[in-house]
């Protein structure tokens, strides 16, 4: 049984790795924030759940604190580490430019020097699709650049990728940047665009779609990025061949469905699961947004051997049934 830290385990992504290695029997350590920055009680139902199973355990722990992460990392002294406590979104990264400063950079700072102190066998941390900024090829690629970011919260995750690679090089840490994208499901946040329109439509709201209804993103459901992410945690990048100059053991991965889809179409088939009408205002693109988002995944397929399975359909319904029962409790 190994011993596995996931940071923001509260969060969307953190609760459904949590609950899939808890499934497998590894010991989970836990550990988050309870940002305010969604509803809390979401955050806490979903680690009420954890709590209930065995084999883990909670810290909440702010890690833009340097000396209470580095004396949870030697508490702790896990195996593995999957790094997904982060402030994501573009909008309000305009709005509190501050918070992500100190949530997305000085604390994974933070964990990179407690990974220094308390080396582990593989460190698998939150990137974003949106480090592609101004890019217009498609699908994005790994090889594309990543050096025209248009949200501050898009800077903010490159970075990471930036300051991670450094510290593989230097220290040896062998780490892999899993760029998501636009991850959706039962439990997710509820600023993310598909939650938004479901709670507005039952309650006859209208809706607000900006780019005037033009946005493709390629929606990427929660459990086949579980699923990736469980995979390339077992497999740790090994390290370069001598002669290179960099000693960095360190990658990055596309993470999404490879099926990008249209934002008027998601509101269709949620008319159709909800049994509603969507009333509909229709807005210029806003600062920081990109038009379209497609994820070229071979380079997971091709370590992993995984594919997708949840279609947009399927994704969509099982979300729609969720929220109905998550909301009449």
């Amino acid at each position: 049984m190994a011993r596995i830290m996931v940071t923001g385990c509260a969060g969307f992504i953190g609760f459904h790795v949590s609950k899939a290695l808890l499934a497998r029997h590894e010991e989970v350590l836990g550990c988050d924030n309870l940002c305010p920055h969604y509803d809390v009680t979401l955050k806490q139902a979903r680690l009420a759940q954890l709590q209930e199973i065995p084999g883990f355990s909670f810290q909440q722990l702010e890690m833009a604190d340097r000396e209470a992460t580095l004396s949870y990392f030697a508490k702790t002294q896990a195996q593995a580490v999957i790094h997904l406590a982060a402030l994501a979104g573009v909008r309000y990264a305009m709005q509190c430019p501050e918070l992500y400063i100190q949530s997305n950079l000085v604390a994974f700072g933070h964990v990179l020097d407690a990974l220094v102190r308390h080396p582990v066998e593989h460190f698998v941390y939150a990137s974003s699709s949106s480090v592609y900024g101004a890019s217009t090829r498609q699908p994005f690629a790994l090889d594309d650049h990543a050096d025209t970011p248009l949200s501050l919260y898009a800077a903010t995750k490159r970075a990471n990728e930036l300051m991670a690679y450094s510290y593989s090089h230097l220290h040896g840490l062998p780490a892999t940047g899993l760029r998501f994208f636009t991850v959706y499901g039962p439990w997710g946040r509820p600023d993310m665009a598909l939650y938004l329109f479901t709670e507005r439509m039952l309650g006859g709201q209208p809706l607000t779609i900006f780019n005037f209804g033009h946005h493709r993103r390629d929606f990427t459901y929660i459990d086949d990025v579980v699923e990736a992410v469980l995979a390339v945690l077992a497999l740790p990048p090994s390290a370069p061949p001598q002669e290179q100059l960099s000693r960095a053991r360190h990658r990055v991965l596309n993470v999404a469905s490879g099926h990008p889809v249209p934002i008027m179409e998601c509101v269709r088939l949620l008319e159709g699961y909800l049994g509603r009408q969507a009333a509909i205002e229709l807005l210029p693109l806003q600062p920081g947004d990109v038009p379209e988002t497609f994820g070229d995944i071979s380079d997971l397929k091709a370590l992993t051997g995984l594919t997708p399975r949840v279609s947009i359909e399927e994704g969509l319904a099982r979300f729609t049934n969720w929220y109905r029962r998550y909301k009449s409790c």
